[in-house]
């Protein structure tokens, strides 16, 4: 029962951080306006995509948490946390997508890490963040893409 308590409370949690993220920094005119590339999807598929991926990574996290020698994979999981917090509000709440580069760039770094981290320690850590490192590497394209056609 308290596996699967922890489950449920690091799911919500991740959840609710994106939810409240979005909220707090919805695109906007300012946004509508910016020059995007062709391969930009409707801004309504962000919210159920990124509400399935924070539910994998909710996951991912409680998985890790339960394994032995979790120490690093933990502190690789966090700073990609930090990091995923960061960008909506660099991004769209300072509009400002250089720094929004600045921050994902790094953000892949820690998904990748993680994933080749946890490959051999926890297979089902690793595969709950393959969807999120081909989201960010997508979300890293249209990120550079928007600061190129916008400068």
């Amino acid at each position: 029962m308290r596996k699967l308590t922890t489950y449920i409370l690091f799911v919500a949690a991740c959840v609710a951080i994106g939810v409240l993220s979005g909220i707090a920094n919805m695109p906007g005119e300012w946004y509508q306006a910016l020059e995007k590339p062709p391969l930009n999807p409707p801004n309504w598929i962000f919210g159920p995509v990124w509400a399935a991926l924070y539910v994998m990574i909710g996951t991912a996290l409680a998985e890790t948490w339960f394994d032995e020698n979790n120490r690093n994979r933990l502190i690789v999981f966090g700073l990609q946390g930090i990091l995923n917090i960061c960008w909506s509000p660099a991004f769209f709440g300072m509009q400002n997508p250089p720094l929004g580069l600045a921050i994902i760039l790094p953000m892949l770094f820690f998904i990748l890490l993680f994933i080749a981290m946890s490959w051999n320690a926890n297979r089902k850590a690793a595969l709950l963040f393959v969807p999120y490192a081909v989201w960010v590497s997508f979300a890293t394209h249209l990120n550079l893409a928007i600061v190129l056609l916008n400068r």
